[in-house]
């Protein structure tokens, strides 16, 4: 399992890409709709084939009929880095390593891309929704080959629950991820061409 992407939740997408644009100095890409959630996205790619998404929900788009992904029905307040997403060979393999509560895997598509996302019937992952979201790409493309290369780097992400010990027991070592007790909360750590920036 490899950490693949993270998100950043705003009430408006506006209001999710400025927080990132403000915290690391850059300017995101166009991103696009998914249509069986009804949400949409800005990028930003990062170095070591990672990227950065703002997602919000999309108010042009027809209610999806079911609950959608990242806990967005309910996101309120100021936009934050809310979920980070793993990547994983074969999804139906990892999701029954996992606790019940991580999801069940949906075809999804935009353009060429092609992937498979674990989505719980009630939007919110495990450990007050800190844990990763599961996601499995299909063929040669993946978003961040197909972003600019905006200078930064994630140095770190650190996640804080009051349990985060028992998530770092369950999930094991990963490059670029480290656990801590604390109330729950995403952090970020990058280097930018603006220095060191700190998302969260």
């Amino acid at each position: 399992m490899l950490l693949d992407h993270l998100a950043v939740a705003g009430e408006t997408l506006e209001e999710a890409s400025d927080h990132i644009e403000q915290a690391l100095g850059v300017t995101l890409q166009a991103g696009g709709k998914h249509e069986r959630f009804g949400t949409y996205n800005r990028l930003l790619g990062l170095r070591d084939g990672l990227y950065l998404e703002a997602i919000a929900i999309d108010p042009e788009a027809p209610n999806p009929q079911r609950t959608r992904w990242f806990d967005l029905d309910r996101f309120k307040g100021a936009p934050r880095l809310t979920n980070w997403i793993c990547r994983v060979p074969d999804i139906s393999a990892s999701l029954s390593a996992f606790p019940d509560g991580v999801g069940h895997p949906i075809d999804l598509a935009r353009g060429a891309l092609r992937w498979q996302m674990a989505v719980p019937p009630n939007g919110r992952l495990p450990f007050d929704n800190l844990f990763p979201a599961l996601i499995q790409w299909h063929g040669d493309l993946h978003p961040a080959s197909m972003l600019q290369d905006s200078g930064c780097r994630l140095h770190r992400l650190v996640v804080f629950h009051p349990d985060g010990l028992e998530l770092a027991r369950i999930l094991g070592e990963m490059d670029a991820v480290v656990f801590d007790t604390g109330p729950a909360a995403l952090r970020a750590e990058f280097e930018t061409p603006h220095g060191k920036r700190v998302l969260g």
